[in-house]
């Protein structure tokens, strides 16, 4: 943690939605006129699109039937602390981009699936914003939780998080239901044992919950809507949540725990805005008067 160079950090599975995360925070920075270098997680996977076709063939024919994007195995766990303490430390450290598709990749006349040379995070940042998989990863080897000043975990329920992956894969990129369910067993174990525990170690939890049957969403025809969902909203330190604003602010939100509330789904953006904006001004206000 970093008074003088701060970091957020948003993580989340495959499909569960924190782009929306992104979204908000991007509005936030832009509103209170903060620069910050942008994170992607993707940019951190160990080999390139193509590579790793040949590795999962490869790891197939040798019977693990487990290699997936998850795992320490196809990820820079220790690159991705290295940033996190290099920028807390100094305001910079190594980064680069996942080129997802021919529209990021023309920039840089490179193919779609591939990653730019490594480069200088810019000197003059106001803080890092990671978004990725592995924000909060913590094995024997790595602690990558111990960085961000700000955690925060993006988890549907899973039937919710299956539905929106396979829509996802099937609308955006062509894939077949089949393959989709085979990349989400293949998955599995990595998510169990990498992805789940990072939950314990954020911040702010937010769940979203269907209202809706998802008993088999392998057959969804649609992701349920906002207005068909619930969202639980956990704070890991409760002290200095202002719960009654909240629930002033946020039509139909109510408390379930003493460190939960509950709000439609609907209004989730809305209570992102509400609650993360005094986190990143007392952010800056601890920032200012580090760097007198």
């Amino acid at each position: 943690m970093s008074e003088r160079h701060p970091i957020i950090a948003i993580t989340g599975s495959s499909g569960a939605g924190t782009t929306s995360v992104t979204r908000t925070f991007s509005e936030v920075f832009r509103r209170e006129g903060i620069k910050a270098a942008i994170i992607e997680g993707d940019s951190f996977h160990r080999y390139d699109r193509k590579e790793m076709k040949v590795r999962l063939m490869e790891a197939e024919r040798q019977g693990n039937k487990n290699f997936s994007h998850f795992g320490p195995e196809n990820n820079l766990f220790p690159e991705v602390e290295a940033l996190f303490r290099d920028y807390a430390t100094t305001g910079t450290g190594k980064r680069r981009k996942y080129l997802h598709d021919p529209e990021e990749a023309a920039p840089y006349q490179q193919e779609p699936g591939t990653f730019t040379p490594w480069e200088d995070v810019p000197a003059d940042t106001d803080l890092l914003f990671y978004e990725g998989l592995h924000g909060a990863v913590v094995t024997p080897e790595v602690n990558i939780a111990q960085h961000p000043d700000l955690l925060v975990g993006v988890v549907p329920v899973i039937n919710l998080e299956w539905i929106q992956k396979l829509y996802r894969d099937k609308k955006q990129r062509g894939y077949s239901t089949e393959a989709v369910t085979d990349t989400i067993l293949r998955r599995m174990p990595d998510y169990v044992n990498y992805i789940c525990p990072q939950f314990m170690h954020t911040h702010v939890n937010f769940q979203r919950v269907p209202m809706v049957d998802t008993s088999n969403p392998f057959i969804a025809r649609d992701i349920p809507s906002p207005d068909e969902s619930m969202v639980v909203i956990r704070f890991a330190k409760p002290k200095g949540i202002d719960f009654q604003y909240l629930l002033s602010m946020i039509n139909a939100s109510f408390m379930s725990r003493a460190n939960t509330i509950v709000v439609p789904g609907g209004k989730m953006e809305l209570a992102m805005q509400l609650i993360f904006t005094p986190f990143v001004w007392r952010m800056m206000e601890r920032q200012k008067k580090a760097r007198g």
